[in-house]
């Protein structure tokens, strides 16, 4: 975290409001406090081992140790977009085949696309945003291509800051028919590589292309192979090849490689025919010659795009698993033309598809590097990760093992709720299927979060797939509270984030697990939710009976608020045990942080939600009315081996609302 900002930051006046029930403890208490001060270092210090090994090591380390190990990977190629749109579509595709288990993606680099720029459909930005913000290990391509020396090396230095690690070094396609010289630039693959290695030293791992029939440039294939060498003599760490349609042409020119003495991984580029035109397309661009067996098949059916992805997926299948029973082949590279379902089905069928990858923490794991000792989070943005990255990119040391009040107050603000990987991946129309083209009352909104919890289509026959505070399916824990959450929402209760308790689960567990395998985890129960004034008020009244059990946090838009938490302490509401380690606590609800996610929680009523509705009209009024008045309140049970009473608690606020008011 920037030390400068935590030493001129100040407690929020609404912390000091004198409606707290404790009272927090003076801002001067907090002054001069950073992750790296003197001051914080023994609430926030940890000497936790590393979760995973695998977070900590360079992209050239896990290919080793994965080819050591005989475990097979796969990679996956994707190419900016060209629209906002399709960059927020990108994004989604990376979280969901991110979850298949990819050792790394990569990210392509057209000159004519300003890819080193900082829009959104630049190379340089979608690979920052996968490494960032998807948590995906990325190799961002750069090529030679009307390029000076300089300005190649201003964009290194640019993927350096952003926390990429990985180059393909390429030459690059020509812009015309013919390649041109760019003066003080470079004419080769191989000049590129020695620049990284000049100018940056071992910082990134380098990948080179390999052409398994030659480059179509050059005058034999011997000479392309050693053009080849030349490349990995001076510094590439591994080669993906060009996609080729027969596996003996793999095979022999892995062969020929390993013949004049290049020995680092070569890994196949593999293209899943998908249709007619994206094949003749690719072809076009890479030279090649489809062999006529397959012409044979897509010309009678060049019109039937099922019929040739159904084709294609079964030739890529046929090919990987020769590749693979060849024992010469470390993993599988495929160009997935920004599409998943023919790859997806590929990767399932031969069994390399990880649906349920470990997960070393209980949330999205950053690969920035900055990022690695990270272990600690507040739970709030548990349904936002991409947003909590987004607000804290300006830290520049994070928590490691606890999170103390040192670690909160570096948030950045969040004022562009479009920032494209943010922004919701349903258009305008399909949000207001599900959330109502129409309010007429809060009960309607009621209805909105209660069918996103139940899963049934609403009045209108659609169903409510997300919320402004979570865009995405419900996590599998949900399921362990699904009924209780239906019956509180139902009756004003809206329910935004929140967590079963859990006693000692293993850390394999398909829902509730985390961390290496052999521990345990355990959670608090945890509920965060918008409620009425009036529900505060009776909530308030209920939590006296469970004032050492429960520790609470209401506030108002407005950042009036109330806490039983003592002295501001964060709360740890995740943690697990495991052989051989300390206790790890990678969840916490911390005060002060609460007060900063307010203002967003807040604000996602109006730009994700009231927005959709024009001004003045009775659905943008309902939903400015739920802003304005509404609470924003956060429940711990502490006692985690015990049911969760918060489902008693709530049911008593319930029947002292429900009581007539004395007379």
């Amino acid at each position: 975290m920037a030390a400068a900002a935590v030493r001129d930051w100040k407690l929020p006046e609404s912390c000091r409001n004198p409606a707290m029930a404790n009272e927090a403890r003076s801002s001067s208490s907090l002054e001069g406090s950073s992750s790296g001060s003197e001051g914080s270092k023994d609430s926030s210090r940890c000497s936790t081992p590393v979760l995973d090994a695998e977070r900590h090591e360079r992209l050239r380390e896990k290919m080793h140790r994965r080819m050591e190990s005989g475990d097979k990977w796969f990679s996956l190629e994707f190419f900016p977009p060209r629209t906002a749109q399709g960059a927020v579509n990108l994004i989604s595709r990376f979280d969901r085949m991110g979850a298949g288990g990819p050792l790394f993606v990569d990210v392509t680099w057209h000159p004519a696309g300003d890819p080193g720029a900082d829009k959104v459909t630049s190379s340089m930005i979608i690979a920052n945003t996968a490494v960032d913000y998807c948590g995906l290990e990325t190799v961002l391509h750069m090529t030679c291509c009307h390029q000076t020396q300089d300005e190649i090396t201003s964009h290194l230095h640019k993927a350096k800051r952003l926390g990429l690690k990985n180059i393909l070094a390429l030459r690059g396609d020509p812009m015309g028919d013919e390649w041109e010289d760019e003066e003080n630039g470079f004419c080769h693959a191989v000049d590129l590589v020695k620049h990284i290695r000049s100018e940056f030293g071992d910082y990134f791992d380098i990948c080179v292309a390999g052409y398994p029939k030659g480059h179509p440039e050059a005058a034999s294939f011997e000479e392309d192979l050693q053009h080849l060498k030349e490349k990995v003599s001076a510094g590439a760490d591994f080669i993906i090849t060009q996609l080729f349609f027969q596996v003996d042409t793999f095979l022999n020119f892995v062969k020929a490689c390993t013949a004049i003495g290049i020995t680092c991984p070569i890994l196949p580029g593999i293209f899943p025919i998908q249709g007619y035109h994206s094949l003749r397309q690719l072809v076009k661009l890479s030279k090649l010659e489809v062999p006529q067996e397959i012409k044979d098949v897509i010309e009678p059916i060049k019109d039937n795009d099922a019929a040739i992805r159904n084709y294609g997926i079964e030739l890529a299948v046929a090919m990987c698993q020769e590749l693979l029973a060849s024992g010469v082949v470390p993993g599988l590279h495929f160009y997935t033309l920004n599409r998943e379902v023919a790859t997806v089905e590929v990767l399932k069928r031969l069994g390399m598809w990880n649906e349920d990858p470990r997960r070393p923490l209980p949330w999205a794991v950053s690969a920035h590097p900055k990022r690695r000792v990270e272990d600690v989070r507040p739970i709030f943005w548990a349904s936002r990760p991409k947003s909590y990255i987004y607000r804290t990119q300006a830290w520049d040391e994070f928590p490691n093992g606890r999170w103390g009040n040192s670690s909160s107050p570096a948030f950045g603000e969040l004022k562009d709720y479009y920032l494209f990987c943010l922004t919701s991946k349903c258009p305008r129309e399909e949000l207001l299927k599900m959330w109502g083209e129409e309010l007429t009352s809060e009960e309607s909104v009621f209805k909105v979060f209660a069918y996103y919890l139940s899963g049934e289509p609403n009045q209108s026959g659609h169903r409510v797939t997300c919320l402004p505070w979570n865009d995405e399916p419900l996590a599998a824990e949900t399921s362990l509270m699904k009924e209780e959450l239906q019956k509180v929402n139902q009756r004003g209760i809206l329910t935004i984030n929140s967590q079963p308790n859990i006693n000692g689960k293993p850390s394999t567990d398909p829902i509730v697990g985390w961390g290496p395998s052999g521990g345990y985890v355990f959670q608090k129960a945890y509920l965060e939710f918008f409620t009425s004034s009036e529900t505060v008020a009776a909530l308030l009244q209920v939590l006296k009976k469970y004032e050492l059990r429960v520790n609470y946090h209401i506030v108002n838009v407005k950042g009036e608020n109330i806490t039983n938490a003592p002295d501001l302490q964060p709360n740890a509401v995740t943690w697990g045990i495991f052989p051989g380690r300390e206790i790890i606590q990678p969840t916490v609800v911390d005060p002060v942080s609460f007060m900063f996610w307010k203002d967003e929680a807040f604000a996602l009523w109006i730009e994700q939600w009231g927005k959709l509705y024009e001004e003045e009209s009775p659905s943008r009024m309902i939903i400015q009315y739920i802003h304005d008045n509404y609470h924003l309140v956060n429940l711990v049970d502490n006692e985690f081996p015990l049911d969760n009473c918060l489902w008693q608690v709530l049911e008593d606020t319930f029947e002292l609302l429900s009581k007539p008011a004395p007379q």
